[in-house]
């Protein structure tokens, strides 16, 4: 493992530091005493693992693809915003809009998540081990999204393709958002994803297996004039 020593280096400092390694063939790396610092370890598109010891700031490991990014503490705004692929896991809480817009990869926070979580994903896997905030998976078009605690209000409001679980209490449902029974098939698969990302919450007496609810889009703001096919013959 090569250690990055934050202590007196700026954040284009070490974020230069950290493509050096990488360039040079190095695989595991260790940022030492982050501090909270903004805008670390974004735009890293090698699968190499990351690992912060301690909280980081704002909009950490953004736009990466393909890195493991572990963060030994708590992450602000924007965590992982537009990620591509990889993985990023946060043992403490997250703040507003954690994996917003991503693409891909999987993003896991232990405790809590603040608001906005998900917002806009195309796609991956959001887990959270504790409550999200308000508005979380608005406007979501694909992926998955587990929040094995509560929800804020809003919920999955205008919703598309993704898919929610919820393992406890939903404040209120967005625009458009149902409830569905989870199947046989969705039981064994959160059951599966929470034994790999978040052993200790498996059968956890706060949010056991089958007491998930599953959310889904209601389809009623779906409206589209054309369908796809016709969209991409007038292209052509």
């Amino acid at each position: 493992m090569a250690d990055i020593i934050c202590d007196g280096k700026t954040t284009r400092d070490i974020n230069a530091e950290i493509k050096r390694l990488i360039a040079n063939g190095e695989t595991d790396i260790c940022m030492r005493n982050p501090v909270a610092r903004h805008n670390l370890g974004v735009a890293i598109l090698q699968s190499v693992k990351l690992t912060f010891d301690g909280s980081v700031g704002y909009y950490c490991a953004g736009m990466v693809d393909g890195p493991t990014v572990e963060i030994k503490g708590s992450a602000g705004w924007g965590l992982a915003e537009s990620m591509m692929g990889g993985t990023v896991t946060v043992e403490g809480n997250a703040g507003n809009g954690a994996a917003a817009s991503i693409r891909g990869g999987t993003v896991v926070v232990h405790s809590d998540a603040a608001s906005r979580l998900g917002v806009s994903m195309k796609g991956g896997l959001i887990i959270v081990g504790g409550n999200c905030g308000y508005m979380a998976g608005f406007m979501a078009q694909r992926g998955t999204m587990i929040v094995c605690g509560d929800t804020g209000e809003a919920f999955a409001d205008s919703m598309y393709e993704a898919v929610c679980f919820v393992g406890g209490n939903i404040a209120e449902l967005g625009n458009d958002a149902i409830i569905e029974q989870p199947t046989a098939e969705d039981l064994t698969f959160l059951e599966s994803t929470l034994s790999q990302h978040l052993p200790s919450r498996v059968g956890n007496s706060q949010a056991p297996i089958r007491n998930f609810k599953k959310v889904v889009s209601g389809r009623k703001l779906w409206n589209f004039d054309k369908d796809e096919r016709s969209v991409w013959r007038e292209a052509l």
